[in-house]
């Protein structure tokens, strides 16, 4: 059974973390002070034993020169014990289910081990950020370039990636977190994460697709084996996104996987065409995501 957390089963989602996981307390306070929230969190559930979670946690996204919400998966664990059930699956779905019913057209996640790239693909994902070769900005030093005003480190750290495209965002308290978990640890230098992105809404994402990019024309056949409501033809032309009844003849079809490199802009100019033409390579980016 899934059900979303609560006061009762917010202790079953920390202890089986720090089962899984293995973060320290400190960490782990910080986390579930500042990101956990229990309408995020889905449990499964046997009997009234907690066995496996996912967070969905949000944050703001630049696509296409405008801000969108994205969900990010955290804290995706199943007890020893209960692995090799389906638990996983069947959460995964829901998170879906719950991106949909809240209007969230993307969801993201980094897979903390390379196996899991071809575990999350099952579920529609595609790697759309490549891991960093240059270190970000340090942290420590923006925080003593001002010292005592978080509020004023906070506007340069912005000023960094906000007009970035295909990045993702952080609010003032998002960056207060990422402050006190970076000087928990020493404040380490960090680089850019490899990550995967899911498109829950194809429909939204093109919309604003065509927006951006009004001088694009062009027709494409949607696939996606979990979301059917994403199976569809939509044409591109003069800054709108038509969607079609049936998918039929287009001037190319894209599975969900593809369809979400090609909106991200990843690595485009290294595909075929009409890809490498339609879709502007960009560089997505994915960062000081607490992990």
């Amino acid at each position: 059974m899934i059900k979303y957390a609560g006061d009762t089963t917010k202790q079953q989602v920390y202890d089986m973390w720090k089962t899984v996981f293995g973060d320290s307390d400190d960490y782990m306070e910080i986390y579930f002070r500042e990101k956990y929230r229990n309408e995020n969190t889905l449990i499964y559930f046997e009997g009234e034993k907690a066995v496996a979670s996912l967070q969905m946690l949000p944050y703001q996204f630049t696509f296409c020169g405008t801000e969108i919400p994205v969900l990010y998966h955290s804290g995706v664990c199943t007890l020893p014990q209960a692995r090799k059930k389906g638990y996983m699956d069947k959460l995964l779905l829901a998170s879906f289910e719950h991106a949909q019913k809240n209007n969230v057209p993307l969801m993201l996640l980094v897979p903390q081990e390379s196996w899991l790239l071809k575990f999350y693909d099952k579920y529609g994902f595609a790697q759309t950020f490549d891991a960093g070769t240059e270190e970000l900005p340090p942290l420590k030093k923006l925080i003593e370039d001002h010292p005592g005003d978080l509020h004023a480190a906070w506007r340069e750290f912005n000023t960094w990636f906000r007009q970035k495209d295909m990045t993702v965002q952080k609010s003032f308290d998002d960056f207060r977190a990422i402050v006190e978990e970076a000087a928990l640890f020493g404040f380490p230098s960090k680089k850019s994460l490899i990550g995967m992105a899911r498109v829950i809404d194809a429909e939204k994402l093109l919309s604003l697709f065509a927006n951006r990019y009004k001088q694009k024309s062009f027709s494409v056949s949607v696939h996606d084996e979990l979301l059917s409501a994403n199976n569809s033809a939509f044409v591109i032309s003069e800054g709108e996104s038509i969607k079609k009844n049936t998918q039929g003849s287009s001037s190319f079809k894209l599975n969900i996987r593809p369809l979400a490199q090609a909106l991200l802009g990843y690595h485009t100019s290294q595909e075929n065409e009409p890809i490498r033409s339609i879709f502007p390579e960009k560089t997505p980016q994915m960062h000081f995501m607490l992990e």
